[in-house]
C-alpha cells in the first residue's frame, strides 16, 4: 500500500529528529538541549516520537477492537503490544538496564540471544493467536518484526560498537544511529498498519473503493468523528 502524505512526513520526521541527534552526539553536545534532542536520552524528542506513534496505533487498535465484530482479540493484542512498546520507549530504560544485568551475570552474547528469543516468542504468540485471520496480520507481524530486529538486534550492534572503540567514538554513534532511526520508522509503519486494518480512510484515497467484505465492518472517519462503516454490498476480493 502506498504511505499518505502524512505518513511520508512523519517518516522524513522521524530521520530528520535522528539526524539532528547524530550531529548532536558527534559535536559532543551538553547540557539540556543536547539532552531534549539525544537520539536515546529518556524522554527525548525522537524516543517521544517513537512512543507517540505507537501509541497512537495502540489508541487505533483498542477502538478496532471495540468497533469491529469478530476481532476483539486481535485488536486488543495488538494495542497492547503498542502500548508497552510506547511506554518502555518513552523514558523507562528498564529494557537497558534488564539488558545489563543480564549481561552481568550470562554474558553480552547469551543476553542478546534470549533477548531475541523474547521478542520472538512475543511475536510468536501474537500469531498463533491469530492464524485464523485473514486480514492485516502479516503487516501487523512484519512492522514488529522490523521494531524487534532494530530494538533487539541492531542494538546488540550498537552495545558491541561502543564496548569495542568506545561509546564516544563517530562508530558507535552512528550504529545508534541506525538503531534509533529503525525504531522510529518502525513506529510510523505501526501507526498506519494498525490505521489501514481498523480505519483505511485514514490512510486510503478517497477515489479507492474499499472492496475487502471485512472493509464494511471497519471504522470509517466523517468530519474527523470515528464511526462504524455502513455495510457495502461491494464483493470481496
Amino acid at each position: 500500500m502506498p504511505l499518505p502524505t502524512i505518513g511520508v512526513a512523519l517518516a522524513a520526521a522521524a530521520v530528520g529528529l535522528e539526524t539532528t541527534g547524530l550531529v548532536v552526539r558527534l559535536d559532543d553536545g551538553i547540557g539540556r538541549e543536547a539532552s531534549l534532542l539525544s537520539m536515546d536520552a529518556p524522554f527525548s524528542l525522537p524516543r517521544m516520537f517513537v512512543a507517540l506513534t505507537f501509541a497512537a496505533g495502540a489508541v487505533l487498535a483498542v477502538a478496532g477492537a471495540g468497533g469491529i465484530p469478530g476481532r476483539r482479540t486481535w485488536w486488543l493484542g495488538v494495542g497492547l503490544v503498542g502500548a508497552g512498546i510506547a511506554g518502555i520507549k518513552a523514558g523507562s530504560t528498564v529494557h537497558a538496564q534488564a539488558l545489563a544485568a543480564l549481561s552481568r551475570v550470562v554474558g553480552s552474547t547469551v543476553a542478546t540471544v534470549l533477548s531475541v528469543l523474547l521478542a520472538a516468542a512475543v511475536i510468536g504468540v501474537m500469531a498463533m493467536a491469530s492464524r485464523t485471520e485473514r486480514r492485516d496480520r502479516r503487516r501487523i507481524l512484519g512492522v514488529l518484526a522490523l521494531y524487534a530486529t532494530a530494538a533487539v538486534g541492531l542494538s546488540a550492534v550498537s552495545s558491541a560498537v561502543a564496548e569495542a572503540l568506545g561509546a564516544g567514538s563517530s562508530w558507535a554513534a552512528g550504529a545508534t544511529y541506525l538503531e534509533e532511526s529503525g525504531e522510529a520508522l518502525a513506529g510510523v509503519a505501526f501507526l498506519f498498519a494498525v490505521a489501514l486494518g481498523v480505519a483505511p480512510r485514514l490512510v486510503l484515497p478517497a477515489r479507492w473503493a474499499l472492496r475487502r467484505e471485512a472493509d464494511a465492518y471497519t471504522l470509517d472517519v466523517r468530519d474527523g468523528v470515528p464511526v462504524q462503516a455502513e455495510r457495502r454490498g461491494t464483493p470481496a476480493r
